[in-house]
């Protein structure tokens, strides 16, 4: 059976470490794994607490008083060294609920006025890419009110608001960089008539 055999901590940064993992595969044989994380320390790696608190949320925001455009940022990535899409995201902060943290997300990343829906199982935090991370993210879901600005962003950030209507969405999925996360949810938002967020009240 695969399992850990011990952990060491590589890096102390202030949002995201680096881990090495004595890693024992089903078959004996031991191998050293590489883990990124948002936890600080050991003791609060997933692997150690088995308990999936998330680190991140990720704001499905739906705009416009026919409920037909959806709220996209296009964002300078590093790791990619161009723009890519996404759907606003952030960190949640310590003590802090994943609806507090979208309503203060939004408004950090896009200006707008974020008003959540209750979304049950739809919003629980699932991880993102487990092969190298074990950072897990909830989705908020709601609607969008106001204009969009930068004013609150910060001087890391480079960011352009996008509310993307469906032949919008289609086109960035064609020709730009999209996040997996967003991809997945622009196909549900193309696919989707009417209020793309019926279907959490169904």
């Amino acid at each position: 059976m695969s399992k850990i055999r011990s952990i060491q901590q590589k890096t102390h940064n202030r949002f995201l470490n680096y881990y090495e993992l004595e890693a024992v595969r089903r078959d004996g044989g031991v191998f050293p794994y590489y883990v990124a994380s948002r936890a600080k320390d050991v003791s609060r790696l997933k692997a150690v607490t088995h308990e999936n608190q998330p680190d991140g949320v990720i704001l499905y925001g739906v705009y416009g008083e026919a409920k037909d455009r959806v709220v996209l940022i296009r964002q300078y990535r590093y790791p990619l060294g161009d723009y890519a899409y996404e759907f606003p995201a952030g960190l949640v902060e310590e003590g802090e609920d994943m609806t507090a943290a979208g309503i203060r997300e939004m408004r950090e990343e896009t200006g707008l006025t974020f008003t959540p829906v209750e979304a049950g199982s739809y919003s629980r935090p699932f991880f993102t890419t487990i092969g190298m991370t074990d950072e897990s993210c909830g989705t908020v879901f709601g609607y969008c009110s106001g204009l969009p600005t930068s004013i609150h962003e910060e001087a890391s950030e480079d960011i352009q608001v996008i509310l993307a209507d469906r032949e919008e969405a289609r086109r960035i999925l064609r020709e730009e960089n999209v996040a997996i996360m967003c991809a997945y949810m622009l196909m549900h938002f193309i696919a989707s008539t009417g209020d793309p967020l019926a279907f959490i009240k169904e």
